[in-house]
């Protein structure tokens, strides 16, 4: 079962929680103050392969490459 964050609009606080993706939207109760007022934010993830980002943000390039394969950085 996927991982979900939410942002209680009452206190403000982000928790995770793990539920199924039928579930994702469904109302739930804030983990940290048991508010009814939250909301699923969109979670970023990064995933690497082989020292190779294959999906998310990747690191900024040095000043060395140009975003290319860099023997420096690995970029």
């Amino acid at each position: 079962m996927p991982i979900y964050e939410y942002e209680c609009q009452d206190c403000h606080q982000v928790f995770e929680t793990i539920r199924p993706m039928s579930q994702a939207d469904e109302p739930i109760p804030c983990a940290v103050c048991g508010g009814k007022h939250t909301r699923r934010k969109l979670s970023l993830f990064f995933a690497e392969s082989g020292g190779k980002a294959v999906a998310g943000a990747s690191a900024a390039s040095c000043s060395t490459c140009s975003g290319g394969n860099c023997s420096h950085c690995g970029h």
